[in-house]
């Protein structure tokens, strides 16, 4: 089979593709034939050896897809070959991956696989940080920072389904486009030194949640324009700057900064994504969700789609379909 291997840490263009033996799937494995492979923005920090998790070389990029099963492990229920599925596996730029069956599930009824690679990391993330982590109410006002991205269009997507308001802030009219697209209901552009004064035209009353994915500059406006109460999410730091917070203003405002690492806890709580995926599984079958539109390049492109993803040209999650 085909796949994408990472030899030495570097740009896009040091990546290859190479024919490797297609995995056979352990006891509770399945083995997926592979029709869109998910990229995040982690994907081209890690081959350039950025990222905070440096992997072994020989590395096989990419970490999400949505295909279809092929064959099962011997001690596998639930899972049947001819299976839709997504989830996510090492080396998922390539034909097939082999993924434990705690790794995947079924992919909702009616959803594309384009759309359905999309799900895994960010859609998850986003319930859990949304639902159990800010306790998000209907109702409530929700800031999204970088509401553009893939990390972005998710929250609001899921936030949209619980009933809340959302405010996407992003730096330039086709990226608050994208967060339209998504569902948010208003968008500001915090590429402004003013922006905290657009968002109070949109929401005077303060903020009750803020998702953060981005830190840096605009962190500390979007916490300052929280409502007595309000919850800061902390997703992430894709400007590369961890920010400072004036932590005065959480005794005042009786505000609560709180973080949100998805993938710590599902390593302390396994069972727990399951759950998750259920829950974000039915929401799509109910069309109470509406996965968020994606850009979707073919497989045969990675070096560019990449090279666009780290140049922040990418609106919504990056897409390679096979």
């Amino acid at each position: 089979m085909r796949t994408v291997v990472c030899e030495a840490f570097g740009p896009p263009a040091s990546l290859r593709e190479v024919d490797i033996e297609r995995p056979v799937p352990g006891r509770r494995e399945v083995l997926a034939r592979v029709e869109a492979t998910g990229i995040g923005f982690v994907d081209g920090l890690t081959i350039q050896g950025k990222y905070q998790v440096k992997p072994s070389l020989p590395h096989y990029p990419g970490s999400e897809f949505a295909g279809t099963v092929e064959a099962i492990g011997d001690d596998v229920t639930g899972f049947a070959p001819g299976d839709a599925v997504f989830g996510t596996a090492n080396g998922a730029l390539a034909d097939y991956v082999c993924t434990g069956t705690g790794r995947c599930h079924r992919t909702p009824a009616g959803l594309g696989a384009a759309q359905a690679a999309s799900l895994y990391t960010n859609y998850l993330t986003a319930v859990f940080g949304l639902r159990d982590r800010g306790h998000l109410r209907s109702g409530e006002t929700l800031l999204v920072l970088g509401a553009a991205g893939g990390v972005g269009t998710a929250a609001i997507a899921v936030a949209k389904a619980m009933g809340a308001r959302v405010i996407g802030a992003a730096s330039t009219p086709d990226k608050r486009a994208t967060a339209e697209a998504a569902g948010a209901d208003a968008t500001v552009d915090y590429s402004r030194d003013d922006w905290r004064d657009a968002l109070r035209a949109v929401t005077p009353e303060g903020l009750n949640v803020v998702y953060d994915p981005v830190g840096g500059d605009v962190a500390e406006p979007a916490f300052r324009s929280l409502a007595p109460g309000g919850r800061f999410l902390v997703v992430g730091f894709a400007s590369g700057t961890i920010p400072r917070l004036p932590l005065n203003l959480a005794l005042l405002k009786r505000s609560a900064v709180v973080g949100v690492d998805w993938g710590g806890e599902v390593r302390a709580r396994p069972g727990m994504n399951a759950e998750l995926a259920a829950t974000l599984i039915e929401w799509i079958e109910e069309d109470r969700l509406r996965v968020a539109p994606v850009t979707e390049r073919p497989a045969s492109e990675y070096v560019r789609a990449l090279e666009d993803q780290l140049a922040g040209r990418i609106l919504g999650k990056l897409v390679l379909a096979r």
